[in-house]
Parts: C-alpha cells; sequence; structure tokens
C-alpha cells in the first residue's frame, strides 16, 4: 500500500473528513460516519479509488 494522496489533496481530505464528522456530531445523525471515509485517505495517506484508474496525487 504506497501513498497516492499527496499534499494539498490529503490536507482537504482531513479538513473536509472533520467538517463532516462535526456537522454529523451536531446535527445527530448519520453523517458523522461519513465523514471517517476522507479523514482515513487524508491521514494515512492512500484511496483505494486512485487504484483502477491510476491516478496519484504524490510526488514521486
Amino acid at each position: 500500500m504506497s501513498c497516492n494522496v499527496g499534499g494539498i489533496d490529503r490536507i482537504a481530505r482531513i479538513l473536509v473528513g472533520l467538517v463532516v464528522i462535526g456537522a454529523g456530531i451536531y446535527l445527530q445523525n448519520w453523517w458523522g460516519a461519513v465523514g471517517a471515509v476522507p479523514l482515513l485517505t487524508g491521514l494515512f495517506g492512500f484511496c483505494p479509488l486512485y487504484l483502477p484508474v491510476k491516478l496519484s496525487t504524490c510526488k514521486k
């Protein structure tokens, strides 16, 4: 599992994940769980959806 999420993409995913989790907690609904996906892909630097299209935003 190599890095395929880099720099700005990674920061954006973490921020979006935190905002969605915060909104889910505030609104008391299940959207908070959805926010875990971009947060985790940002933290780990790996997105499985990038594999089929052979996309990478990491600098080699």
